[in-house]
């Protein structure tokens, strides 16, 4: 698989994980901003973090997060998590 396909599979798998932490109506793009976008807190970033370390069988190191301010941000960090 290619980088760009995996990034594509990981987005659109992580918008699906996403849509119970935001409000019904929500759009979900790359660039949605956790906090001004989705109304995010710590908890749902935690519980967020704790579904896709289910998901793909990972821990995602905690240091990463402060990175991470849009659903491409955190996509792309889990790419690289994942991606062999």
């Amino acid at each position: 698989m290619d980088k760009m396909q995996d990034y594509e599979i990981i987005l659109k798998r992580v918008c699906e994980l996403l849509v119970p932490f935001v409000e019904e109506g929500t759009t979900l793009r790359e660039d949605s901003d956790f906090v001004a976008d989705l109304n995010f807190d710590s908890l749902k970033v935690m519980k967020l973090v704790e579904q896709v370390e289910d998901e793909y069988d990972i821990s995602i190191p905690l240091n990463i997060l402060p990175d991470v301010q849009t659903v491409k941000d955190f996509v792309t960090q889990l790419q690289k998590l994942v991606s062999p």
